[in-house]
C-alpha cells in the first residue's frame, strides 16, 4: 500500500471507511488489556520464587563479618550485598550504599536532601529563586514527577540514538548556575530504548557546570536488561570517566533489582564518590538505622555472584523477547511504508517508543482505550505531561501475555491508521476547499 499522504482523497476516504469497520470488530471483542506501565509479568516473577527458599527459620543469618542481619545496624548495607550490587553496577563496593526496595525512592530522597539542606555545604535549593532541571525527552514520567513536585523548572532536552543532545546539555549546564541537575536513563532508555554512546558519556564527564552543586542523576535502571545475548549495548562507566575528567563528585548513579527479582521487595543502591557518600550518610543517620539486611542477604544467597545475575536475566529475556519481536513484526507489517509513524527496536529495557503524525497521540490512545487497550497517557513522556508535538506514545510489552500482545499491537496499528487517515483526509478536504475559494477569487478578479 502506498503512503497515506500520496493517496487521492477518494482512495483515502475508502481506506478510512474500511478501517472504521475493522475498528468496530475490535470493539465487539470486549478486550481488557493493559500496556500502560512497564511491569514484569507473572512468569517473570515466578523465576525468582526460589529466592524465598534461600533463607528459612533454620538459616544462618550472620554475614561474613559477623553481622547478625536480624538486628539493628549497618547503615549503608551489608558488605556481601555491596559487592553483589557493585558487580552489577560496575562500581567499587566502597562507593555504594544499599537502600530499600525502590530506586525511585532513593532519587526522591536525593532531590529532597538537596532541596532542604543543600549538597556538600552549598545553598539548599529551597532558598534559591529558581532551580532548573534538564529533562531528556521523551523520558521517564516518574523522574519528571519528582522535579515537578519540588517546583523546579524543567527544561526539555531532545533525545537522540546516542543519548541526550549534548550540545543542548552543555549550553545549559556550563552557562546557567540555576541548572542543578539532569535526569538520564543511560542504557535502554525509557521509552526509546536508546543507550548513551561513548562520546556522550565522555561529554557528560567533561561538563564544566556553572553550579558547584550540579549533579547528573544517572538512573541505570536497565543496566543488565538485555533482550539478546549476541546484541547488547555497552556503556563507559560514568563514575570512573568523571574521576578521570577531574569531576569525581558530579554523578549519582542509581540501580535496583526491581525488574530482576520482585519489584515490591527488591533492593536498590546508589553509587557515587566518597564525598557524596559522606554527605548522604549525614542525613541517613537521622532517617534510619539501616535498611532490610535480611532481604539483602536473601538476594546474595540467591544470586551468589554476577554470573548468577546474568543467568537470571537470560530467563527474563526468554520470556519478554518474543513480546518485543511480535510488536515489531506487527508494526512492520501493518505500518511500514504508510508514512504515518516510526518506532524504536531496542536491544534491551522495557519499552518501545512510537512516534505518530503530529497531533495524533492523544486521539490514538483514546481510540485504543475505547476498544479495551489501555496505553500510557499521551504526553506522559514529557515534563508537565505536555508533549508539544502530541505524537509520542510509550509501548510497554512486558506485562500482557504474548497472545494478548499480538491482539493489542494489531488494534494499536488500526488506531494509528484510523486517526492518521482521518487527519490527512481532513487536510486534503481543507486543501480542496481552499483551492476552490482561491479559484473563485481569481475569477472574481
Amino acid at each position: 500500500m502506498k503512503a497515506y499522504a500520496e493517496m487521492t482523497k477518494e482512495e483515502l476516504a475508502s481506506e478510512y471507511e474500511q478501517l472504521k469497520k475493522v475498528y468496530k470488530k475490535y470493539q465487539g471483542m470486549e478486550l481488557n488489556l493493559n500496556m500502560a506501565r512497564g511491569k514484569p509479568c507473572k512468569e517473570q516473577l515466578d523465576i525468582s520464587m526460589e529466592m524465598m527458599d534461600a533463607l528459612n527459620s533454620e538459616a544462618d543469618l550472620t554475614c561474613e563479618d559477623g553481622t547478625d542481619c536480624r538486628n539493628y545496624g549497618v547503615l549503608d548495607g551489608i558488605q556481601e550485598c555491596k559487592e553483589l550490587m557493585g558487580a552489577m553496577m560496575e562500581n567499587d563496593p566502597d562507593n555504594i550504599i544499599i537502600f530499600g526496595n525502590s530506586s525511585l525512592n532513593v532519587m526522591f530522597d536525593t532531590v529532597s536532601r538537596a532541596y532542604s539542606h543543600g549538597i556538600m555545604g552549598n545553598t539548599p535549593w529551597c532558598k534559591l529563586d529558581k532551580v532548573k532541571f534538564l529533562c531528556p525527552v521523551p523520558g521517564y514520567d516518574r523522574h519528571f514527577g519528582i522535579t515537578e513536585y519540588f517546583g523546579f523548572e524543567m527544561i526539555p532536552v531532545p533525545m537522540t540514538p546516542e543519548g541526550p543532545d549534548m550540545d543542548v546539555v552543555e549550553k545549559y549546564v556550563n552557562n546557567d548556575p540555576a541548572v542543578k541537575g539532569i535526569w538520564c536513563v543511560p542504557k535502554y532508555s525509557n521509552p526509546q530504548g536508546y543507550s548513551c554512546s561513548d562520546e556522550t558519556v565522555r561529554r557528560f564527564a567533561r561538563l564544566t557546570p556553572a553550579a558547584n552543586d550540579f549533579r547528573i542523576f544517572w538512573d541505570n535502571a536497565y543496566g543488565v536488561h538485555h533482550l539478546y545475548d549476541e546484541r547488547q549495548d555497552y556503556l563507559i562507566e560514568i563514575l570512573q570517566e568523571c574521576k578521570r575528567a577531574g569531576h569525581p563528585d558530579m554523578v549519582y548513579k542509581f540501580a535496583s533489582t526491581s525488574k530482576i527479582t520482585f519489584p515490591g521487595s527488591g533492593i536498590s543502591a546508589i553509587a557515587t564518590s566518597l564525598n557524596n557518600m559522606k554527605d548522604i550518610k549525614s542525613t541517613m543517620t537521622h532517617q534510619t538505622i539501616g535498611h532490610d539486611k535480611v532481604n539483602q542477604l536473601r538476594h546474595v544467597r540467591f544470586f551468589k555472584n554476577m554470573e548468577g545475575i546474568r543467568q537470571h536475566m537470560r530467563k527474563h529475556a526468554a520470556i519478554i523477547r518474543p513480546k518485543f519481536e511480535a510488536i515489531e513484526e506487527i508494526f512492520d507489517t501493518e505500518l511500514s511504508g504508510l508514512g504515518i509513524g516510526s518506532w524504536t527496536k531496542p536491544n534491551g529495557g522495557y519499552f518501545i517508543s512510537f512516534d505518530g503524525l503530529e497531533n495524533t497521540a492523544k486521539e490514538i490512545v483514546a481510540y485504543a482505550k475505547k476498544a479495551g487497550v489501555t496505553l500510557t497517557d499521551a504526553g506522559a513522556t514529557w515534563p508537565y505531561h505536555k508533549d508539544p508535538h502530541d505524537n509520542n506514545i510509550r509501548i510497554a510489552p512486558t506485562y500482557p501475555t504474548l497472545d494478548d500482545i499480538k491482539i493489542a499491537a494489531k488494534l494499536f496499528t488500526v488506531c494509528v491508521k484510523l486517526v492518521s487517515a482521518k487527519k490527512i483526509l481532513e487536510e486534503k478536504t481543507s486543501d480542496v476547499v481552499v483551492e476552490k475559494e482561491d479559484n473563485k477569487e481569481k475569477k472574481a478578479n
